[in-house]
């Protein structure tokens, strides 16, 4: 196939396919990021813009050949094809799908369950149809699969996302016309995209419907929890550890010098000299006014005194004769704002 972005095709299909999502997706009160990604993703690989068309391998290169998958192996065909899709079409409506039972379950299982989720059913429906097509050429004489198909696109997990959404459903759903009980509507849309669209992949829809099946399996085996869930939780937390560390060290390190004072506080202030006179917290009372600064301040917040001068603020008038006899210990606090309030006044 044509590793080229295919320049000249109609795009008025991905035109709404992306007016559509957009509209769907800010209408939203709770934004789905693991979905949002993933239409990204595959839409990006898809357009390959700029330089993704030298980067990114052509489809051929990528597209889920169980033969060579076997011989090769080349396990990035198990992942790396499910973001390839052949046409517009192709691409839109796998999308369309993402989007409504991506935004749904991600709302219900939690954002990181979710994309744990994705990520075992996207190499376990491969896998299993990897190795579905190998028995079917060794046991049943029918190498079509094994040989010669060479599938792409994100149908498999959507498959697996659909018998999940639907497992606990006791209604009806309407699968192209027909109404059909919900946990069989992968079953019946499995039948009806076999029979009406040509050129699909039987044997993977049908994977994706097992994986979906084992996943379920799975969650009730291990008290309906992803087992994935906490490793990939322990990786989101690894990577994240070195932002965490930076900003604790600032957190930790960060000068707070205003607004962190109180008048007249009951506990002693910190000595200067102490030797833990570097922590944040340490303060100084100021002699004229008692207000408790913060240890980084050189003068009073509130009357401009420097620290250490026993005398008042040159903006206020100076102290009487009798008024420097007595020391401000002293005195008590409400008699130190008295005088300090007739200093101003005069």
């Amino acid at each position: 196939m044509n590793r080229g972005r295919g320049r000249g095709r109609n795009r008025g299909m991905l035109y709404l396919l992306a007016m559509q999502v957009a509209s769907e997706y800010f209408q939203m009160e709770r934004k789905p990021p693991v979905t949002a990604t993933l239409i990204a993703a595959n839409t990006l690989v898809y357009l390959r813009p700029g330089v993704l068309d030298d980067l990114l391998p052509s489809l051929s290169e990528v597209c889920l050949h169980p033969h060579l998958v076997i011989k090769n192996r080349d396990i990035k065909r198990l992942f790396f094809s499910a973001f390839y899709h052949v046409d517009d079409s192709h691409l839109a409506y796998n999308m369309l799908s993402l989007l409504w039972k991506g935004v749904q379950l991600e709302r219900m299982m939690g954002s990181t369950e979710f994309a744990s989720a994705v990520v075992v059913l996207l190499g376990m429906s491969h896998g299993i149809e990897v190795i579905l097509a190998k028995m079917l050429a060794t046991f049943f004489d029918y190498p079509h699969y094994y040989f010669s198909e060479c599938s792409v696109g994100f149908s498999a997990v959507l498959f697996a996302l659909k018998v999940i959404l639907s497992s606990d459903s006791p209604g009806y759903t309407n699968v192209y016309g027909l109404i059909v009980p919900a946990r069989h509507a992968a079953w019946t849309e499995l039948l009806l995209i076999q029979m009406f669209v040509p050129g699909v992949s039987f044997l993977g829809h049908l994977s994706g419907i097992i994986s979906g099946l084992l996943y379920l399996w799975s969650r009730r085996f291990f008290s309906r929890s992803n087992p994935f869930t906490p490793m990939l939780r322990k990786f989101t937390w690894f990577v994240g550890l070195p932002y965490r560390l930076v900003q604790g060290y600032l957190n930790r390190y960060r000068r707070h010098t205003y607004g962190r004072g109180t008048v007249g506080g009951r506990s002693v202030p910190r000595s200067i000299g102490n030797s833990r006179a570097e922590n944040v917290n340490a303060v100084w009372r100021c002699p004229a006014c008692t207000f408790d600064n913060n240890i980084h301040l050189e003068v009073c917040e509130i009357c401009a005194t420097r620290r250490g001068n026993t005398d008042v603020s040159p903006s206020a008038p100076p102290l009487s004769q009798t008024e420097t006899r007595i020391s401000s210990h002293d005195l008590s606090l409400e008699e130190l704002r008295r005088r300090r309030l007739e200093r101003f006044s005069r």
